[in-house]
């Protein structure tokens, strides 16, 4: 049975805003304000914090500005994050789609407090997402080992069976929470629907403890509105949307946290504090190391 849409957390009746501002598919050449060094970075990070973000999914790029998981700017990127902030840093496991998947589970040895597990294959675009089942297996066990907290990211209804069958495989991930990410809008995937969105959240197994939900592009607010109706929690950034309104490109990825706690506060499910987001998601100590 799939738990009630109001289902109490950890967090009590607040919404965990999670930013993700960078991503891998924005050129910076298209968007000097896209945060792609390490000072942008930990900036952006502090303002976010600021504007009531709790969770920070951080995707890396090198010096030309492009994707990379070179284990040595993960672990900087990691330690600048959480010295500078309290915010839970969580890695991306994905990288770009054309990055092997040899080189995507090596992301765990910077040691961050959460890492995204894609569960499973999807078009994106002209390219495709690659996830198979062995991967997102040895990606969890590792997880588990290493006790860094998994965010599920649900791209298709599909992905919600591979979760049931990572769980009944594995057991629980580490710190005993369940949160997943329902990412909407990417084509190839689920629509940014509000009957898609619910029929997701319809299907999650009764160990999910919280879910969040991203629209991609114009998919964004709607979705922001159904996820807060429904109990959902919410992830915004520039590496889902750059358009702040119509006409309008996003300045800076704090505009969007703003935008998401004025409508989380408006909705009486304020943004949780990074502590409350901890407690949320069982995440491991790791300051002050």
């Amino acid at each position: 049975m799939a738990p009630p849409l109001s289902t109490p957390t950890a967090g009590g009746t607040g919404t965990l805003i999670t930013v993700a501002p960078t991503g891998a598919e924005h050129a910076k050449a298209d968007l000097p304000q896209l945060p792609t060094t390490l000072d942008e970075l930990v900036d952006t990070a502090r303002r976010c914090e600021a504007a009531g973000a709790a969770l920070i999914h951080l995707h890396i790029r090198d010096d030309d500005h492009a994707p990379t998981l070179d284990p040595g700017r993960l672990r900087e990127a990691v330690d600048a994050v959480r010295s500078e902030t309290d915010l839970v840093v969580q890695l991306s496991t994905g990288g770009s789609v054309h990055d092997p998947l040899e080189a995507r589970l090596t992301v765990l040895a910077a040691e961050p407090d959460s890492c995204s597990l894609t569960c499973g294959t999807t078009n994106f675009g002209d390219d495709v997402f690659l996830n198979p089942w062995r991967f997102m297996s040895d990606l969890y066990v590792q997880a588990q080992e290493r006790e860094v907290v998994p965010e599920f990211e649900l791209f298709d209804l599909g992905h919600v069976h591979a979760l049931r069958r990572l769980l009944d495989t594995h057991g629980l991930p580490f710190g005993g929470r369940v949160h997943v990410d329902f990412v909407t809008g990417v084509p190839g995937g689920m629509p940014a629907t509000t009957a898609a969105l619910m029929a997701g959240v319809s299907m999650l197994p009764a160990e999910v403890t919280s879910w969040s939900a991203t629209g991609i592009g114009r998919g964004h607010l709607p979705i922001m509105a159904a996820a807060l109706s429904a109990g959902g929690h919410l992830r915004v950034g520039m590496e889902d949307n750059v358009m702040l309104a119509r006409g309008r490109v996003v300045g800076h990825n704090e505009d969007l946290v703003c935008r998401a706690a004025e409508l989380a506060t408006l909705m009486q499910r304020p943004p949780l504090t990074t502590e409350e987001a901890r407690g949320l998601l069982g995440v491991k100590e790791r300051r002050g190391r």
